[in-house]
């Protein structure tokens, strides 16, 4: 902790506005992309990815994954994204660990994001024990909170290794029992056997709690927890061989994406040469696709490493946090989820199924 005394007062005066995330439900895009659908540049990009989306939604074969990386949940889109889970429109995700954890899971613990309605001199924010998003402040106490509460879920379970998506099935059962907050992406995943996957877990405040459990059973002399990150694409590549078709809604690059690209090749190592490519793929990003990294790479790259298919597929270079409300709310009121069969691919691990 801080060796100075925190100012709470000017504490209190920046965290005064909170974060409020956006209801798809509330209002109905349909219009809109309809008409950018007639425009051109990033617009016709949208509507076409939206109709992508859609025909993910509607395709009974596609399993659908939502891949996030960025911190769109924390700028506003938290809600949106359960609202996914909530309504049968995505049957696994695969995510940062920072999206799951620092974001979700601290909002399902009841604490919130804030506005940064002024930025002051960086070093002032950490003398009060705020952290910054861009425009958008974190309180560190409540993260350290997050951060315990990690490490007392590790505590309370059974040592050895589990993969990622294991552990947070677990972070979603504490909220179900302790959480705060209805609209969260971990409990609902947790609620609808929806799993999720965070290839870089402990590259957030999964890893402080966790490290600090590891350290505290060795100096006890006692067995402890660790997270099998060769498990978590075993198991993805398991739901993509068993999945069939499927398609990829995909908010920035990173880990996430390269991750759940994989799987194809994968399953091909394993000896599956029938699974098809990613049939569908959409991603939004404001990646550079000339610095030679995944998280900017295209779709149609991608094709090259036998991931996904360039038939359907659509890039769209904008920030996610201005765009996919739209595409979103567009889909939930085309209403192709209400016909989709839930696809529970976390039954395919729980032992209790």
């Amino acid at each position: 902790m801080n060796d100075k005394p925190i100012n709470d007062t000017r504490k209190a005066e920046l965290l005064s506005t909170e974060v409020e995330h956006i209801d798809i439900t509330s209002f109905d895009a349909r219009p809109i992309v309809d008409q950018m659908k007639k425009m051109s540049f990033t617009s016709r990009d949208l509507a076409n990815a939206t109709g992508i989306y859609n025909q993910m939604l509607a395709d009974k074969d596609c399993t659908i994954f939502l891949v996030i990386a960025g911190s769109t949940s924390a700028g506003g889109c938290m809600d949106l994204y359960a609202e996914l889970i909530r309504n049968n429109m995505v049957d696994c995700v695969v995510a940062t660990g920072a999206t799951i954890v620092d974001m979700d899971f601290f909002e399902g613990l009841g604490h919130k994001h804030y506005q940064a309605l002024e930025v002051p001199d960086d070093d002032t924010l950490r003398s009060l024990y705020i952290d910054r998003i861009y425009d958008t402040y974190i309180d560190e106490e409540q993260l350290q909170d997050c951060d315990f509460t990690i490490n007392k879920i590790a505590n309370d379970l059974p040592p050895g290794p589990y993969s990622s998506r294991a552990f947070i099935r677990e972070m979603g059962k504490y909220l179900v029992e302790h959480g705060k907050k209805e609209n969260s992406l971990v409990k609902l995943a947790y609620e609808h056997d929806v799993p999720i996957f965070c290839p870089a877990f402990v590259d957030s405040s999964a890893g402080f709690g966790l490290v600090k459990h590891q350290v505290d059973q060795m100096e006890k002399g006692e067995p402890y927890l660790m997270i099998d990150a060769v498990a978590d694409f075993r198991e993805l590549t398991d739901i993509k061989i068993k999945g069939g078709e499927s398609g990829l809604l995909m908010v920035g690059g990173g880990v996430p994406k390269n991750f759940i690209q994989d799987t194809v090749v994968c399953a091909e190592i394993l000896g599956h040469e029938d699974v098809s490519v990613h049939k569908y793929a959409v991603q939004i990003t404001v990646a550079d696709v000339r610095d030679g990294a995944c998280s900017s790479s295209t779709l149609q790259e991608a094709a090259s490493w036998g991931k996904v298919s360039t038939a359907i597929e659509q890039m769209v270079f904008a920030e996610a946090g201005s765009v996919m409300p739209l595409l979103a709310s567009d889909a939930y009121h085309r209403g192709h989820w209400k016909t989709r069969d839930k696809r529970r691919w976390a039954n395919l691990f729980n032992k209790d199924a």
